[in-house]
């Protein structure tokens, strides 16, 4: 058989990347910042003035520990899961804060997706399969859990679906 008669390989892939939601940019934050200090440096100056000069090093300390409140949140914000599913596997990588990867490697075939109804409002979103439980997108909304199971289900379907070729 002549290699250009051969059927084209079907592609059964799906690629996700889960992020953590931040509400506000860093251009934003640096506005949002530098106002703050301004106020702060004004509130500062008018104590000093009078004499309480403490109140001025308090404002200072203010400004200080926003900025390293949003700084921790922003790295904790470079987290992130993929989900990767090809030919061979399903693979789920959590990449930490501090950009450590950690993967794990499911077989499509059997893996199974399960949304898992805590209260009323509440859910986990959880990839099983061989005895094995492992939860996805601790962070996302219940909503976003669910719209993301729905798509993965829809994922798995089609690649079970898909016919063999050699």
């Amino acid at each position: 058989m002549d290699a250009r008669s051969e059927a084209p390989r079907p592609l059964r892939t799906f690629d996700a990347v889960l992020l953590p939601h931040r509400s506000l940019p860093r251009r934003a934050f640096w506005l949002l910042l530098a106002g703050l200090a301004t106020g702060l440096g004004a509130v500062g100056f008018a104590f000093w003035s009078l004499g309480a000069w403490p109140v001025a090093g308090f404002c200072g300390l203010e400004v200080l520990l926003v900025w390293g409140a949003f700084e921790l949140n922003y790295r904790a914000a470079r987290a992130c899961e993929r989900v990767h599913l090809d030919d061979e596997a399903l693979v789920v990588s959590r990449v930490d804060a501090r950009g450590r990867t950690v993967a794990a490697h499911f077989e499509p075939g059997w893996v199974r997706v399960e949304v898992e109804r805590r209260g009323e409002d509440d859910n986990r979103l959880l990839l099983a399969c061989h005895g094995r439980r492992m939860e996805l997108g601790a962070f996302l909304t219940p909503e976003e859990r669910s719209d993301f199971a729905a798509a993965l289900r829809a994922a798995l379907a089609r690649w079970r679906g898909a016919p063999e070729t050699t």
